[in-house]
């Protein structure tokens, strides 16, 4: 049964680890993408900056169309002309802050704010660098040569296409994250609703078929004391029956929510072990170290039972019927807690969790049940916490039970 888990486990991280290297090769190939849309916007801008250029110094032969129709069809990159003192001569496609500017190219005619606006764009792109510098090591500043030999200097920015699809990548993986997490916890809760009708289901089949049975063994037991059979042993026999009948009324409980009353923690706990310390070995050795004041908790007594003689069991069995055990119980801050440590064969940590879950067991002969049912019975129904504190290969394990006190 544990390979099953270590199957799962290994499982989980195949599928992690494919999903990290699709999602980076989708980020790759999103990159190339853009980097190969933005190199296309720098050939246009050449041209552009080309056609800007032989605008400047053309001559009367010229075909003037021609170039305008290039220098108009840019529509979409955002474009700044100025001359060798970063004086701002024309921009295009840029968002201005005062829209009544929209569709003016000229610097000179623009409102003051948009001039201060573009001002602040090109110095910010520039900083304390020269046109002339920038336009040899930024592919944004590009050098051109005006009328009588003079140098003008057209700058530009990605286009909002480019932007918007520089992020698009990033905004899909966050998505594709959302829709995963959504996923994964819709699987999640329908699991565990079709795991609670299997269990309810289950569990109150079980007190079904007890029941007969039972009733005919407490026949039996009233038959041999009317019969003249040693009173100690029908006093035992009768502690087992009324023993079954305690088992079968608790597996009628699971799947209905039991009604909680108030108990105290030392009390139940010393009540649970009173039926097990007659029933496992001589050789197990059972401590109790409880608090001095008993703390008042919400529980179903019968149940919290169960879960004490459960955890008792499985610490029996974990030592080969031979060993120490040891509960404690006490309180911090507005928690009560017991704890269950043994000698044991200890608890792998990787499997510090798994060994709540159905199917789980390093027995031989085991359904792998009991702490599913004890991690049932604490935390959906007593509002609690169980939990490996610590366990050591060879040395033995501390289960921890942790319950709210009662107001």
């Amino acid at each position: 049964m544990v390979s099953i888990y270590d199957r799962q486990r290994t499982g989980k991280l195949i599928f992690i680890v494919v999903s990290i290297i699709a999602v980076i090769i989708f980020v790759i190939i999103s990159n190339n993408l853009v980097k190969q849309l933005a190199q296309q916007e720098r050939e246009r801008m050449n041209i552009w900056a080309k056609s800007t250029e032989r605008l400047a110094t053309a001559d009367v032969n010229s075909d003037f169309e021609f170039l305008l129709q290039i220098i108009s069809q840019n529509n979409s990159i955002p474009v700044l002309l100025t001359d060798s003192a970063f004086n701002i001569l024309e921009s295009r496609n840029f968002s201005m802050p005062d829209k009544a500017d929209n569709g003016k190219f000229v610097f000179a005619d623009l409102s003051e704010k948009n001039r201060d606006y573009l001002l602040g764009r090109l110095r910010k792109a520039a900083g304390t660098a020269s046109l002339h510098s920038l336009s040899q090591s930024n592919p944004h500043f590009i050098e051109v040569e005006a009328f009588g030999g003079s140098h003008q200097y057209i700058y530009y920015e990605d286009s909002i296409l480019l932007r918007q699809l520089s992020l698009f990548p990033y905004i899909q993986i966050v998505v594709m994250i959302i829709l995963a997490v959504i996923i994964y916890v819709a699987v999640l809760y329908t699991k565990r609703a079709e795991q609670n009708r299997v269990w309810a289901g289950l569990s109150k089949e079980t007190a079904h078929q007890l029941g007969t049975p039972i009733s005919s063994l407490m026949a039996w037991t009233q038959y041999l004391e009317s019969s003249g059979t040693d009173p100690s042993v029908v006093s035992e026999i009768d502690k087992d029956v009324h023993r079954l009948s305690t088992i079968a009324q608790r597996f009628s409980k699971i799947g209905s929510r039991p009604e909680l009353q108030l108990e105290y923690l030392n009390e139940t706990v010393s009540g649970a072990l009173l039926y097990m310390r007659s029933r496992v070995s001589g050789k197990v050795e059972i401590n109790l170290d409880l608090s001095a004041d008993d703390s008042p908790v919400m529980m179903s007594a019968s149940l919290f039972e169960w879960v004490m003689e459960n955890l008792t069991k499985n610490a029996v069995d974990a030592m080969d019927g031979a060993g120490k055990i040891t509960i404690t119980t006490g309180t911090e801050r507005d928690k009560a807690f017991i704890e269950v440590k043994d000698t044991g064969k200890g608890i792998a940590r990787k499997n510090f969790k798994n060994v709540f879950n159905p199917g789980f067991t390093t027995k031989k002969r085991g359904w792998g049940l009991g702490l599913t049912l004890v991690k049932r019975i604490i935390e959906d129904y007593h509002r609690g916490r169980i939990f490996v504190k610590e366990s050591e290969l060879g040395k033995g394990t501390t289960f921890r039970i942790e319950l709210p006190l009662a107001g």
